[in-house]
C-alpha cells in the first residue's frame, strides 16, 4: 500500500498556526517539543506542524475537505489568513476548489463536492 499516513504543515509561527487551523477545522493539537506540534483530524489523516525561520516555497500543498467552500473562506479571512484562489468549479462532476494562505503564508487547498 502507499497511502498517504501523514502530513506536515511548514509554520514560522507555531502558536499562530496552531490555534489558525484548531479554529477553522477543529483540529486537536499536541505540543511535542519547542519546535513541533502534532494534531490529530477526525476520521481523517493527522500530521504535525513544525517550525521554520522562513516559509519555504512551495510549501505543502494537500486540500482538506469541507461542507462549505463559501463559508470556509470567510472563516479563514476571520482568523487572520488570505484567499489565494477563491471557489473554483473544477469541471466533470469532480466538485470545486479554494486556496488559501494561512497566517504564516503556507497555502492550502479545500474541496467540496458542491
Amino acid at each position: 500500500m502507499h497511502n498517504l499516513v501523514y502530513w506536515e504543515i511548514p509554520s514560522t509561527d507555531l502558536q499562530r498556526s496552531g490555534d489558525f487551523y484548531t479554529r477553522l477545522f477543529g483540529w486537536k493539537m499536541t505540543d511535542s517539543g519547542p519546535d513541533y506540534i502534532m494534531f490529530d483530524v477526525e476520521d481523517g489523516i493527522g500530521g504535525g506542524i513544525f517550525q521554520v525561520a522562513a516559509m519555504p516555497q512551495p510549501c505543502i500543498k494537500v486540500y482538506i475537505k469541507v461542507a462549505d467552500i463559501t463559508a470556509t473562506l470567510r472563516r479563514v479571512e476571520e482568523l487572520g489568513g488570505k484567499i489565494e484562489k477563491p471557489k473554483t468549479e473544477i469541471g466533470g462532476g469532480y466538485g470545486y476548489y479554494a486556496d488559501f494562505r494561512d497566517p504564516c503564508g503556507c497555502r492550502i487547498g479545500i474541496w467540496s463536492d458542491k
